[in-house]
């Protein structure tokens, strides 16, 4: 009960401090293109996929985005999404997987979070096994953006309306990986995590 009331108390305190520089244009930062992205991560190498259509953008609501496949030797091919959003005041804000993932037919079996380390840090991210038909495939996703890498959507939501009113941005992105589950879903979390943990210290530049 009390963990419960302080966290209802620091949304409060950040939507009242988010409501008083809603208005406000962002901080400038140097910050890199995705399209800078590395092809090339600890052996695997990564093609563009086909542009989204401009429903789809309109959808998102983006600023910019990378979408990609990336692949290596004796491994199932991983998917990547990142998709960053200069200002989240006015509306467009960042879209969960959660709602996007069952649109697309795709339904979760199984939820939970997974570490990615790097180095001497780790992350915490969350970890979906979706299914279609007889087709699964695991997904790892979190929000990153201002030094943060954030798994959970509503800590995000209220670290967004604290960092508009301290640091008067509201920049941020989304880091989607999906693989397909070739022989079983340990495996294809592994790789997963193997590459997240390539590509996560390479997104602090595009997502700071």
């Amino acid at each position: 009960m009390i963990a419960r009331a302080v966290t209802i108390l620091v949304l409060v305190v950040a939507a009242g401090a988010y409501a008083n520089t809603a208005a406000k244009a962002e901080a400038e930062f140097a910050r890199v293109n995705l399209h800078q992205l590395p092809l090339t991560l600890d052996g695997w190498r990564g093609i563009d996929t086909e542009p989204f259509a401009d429903d789809v953008l309109a959808q998102l609501g983006v600023d910019e985005y990378v979408s990609r496949r990336y692949a290596r030797a004796g491994a199932a091919p991983v998917s990547i999404y990142v998709g960053y959003y200069h200002s989240q005041r006015q509306g467009d804000t960042i879209h969960s997987p959660q709602n996007c993932l069952p649109g697309a037919g795709w339904h979760p079996i199984e939820s939970g979070r997974q570490t990615i380390r790097t180095g001497d840090t780790a992350a915490e991210v969350n970890r979906y096994v979706i299914s279609k038909g007889l087709s699964q495939q695991v997904v790892l996703y979190w929000y990153q953006g201002r030094g943060r890498v954030i798994a959970n959507e509503y800590a995000n939501k209220a670290f967004l309306m604290l960092d508009a009113a301290r640091l008067g941005r509201t920049s941020g992105g989304l880091v989607r990986l999906i693989t397909p589950v070739v022989s079983t879903t340990d495996d294809a979390t592994r790789e997963l995590t193997a590459f997240a943990s390539a590509l996560l210290p390479h997104l602090n530049r595009h997502l700071p």
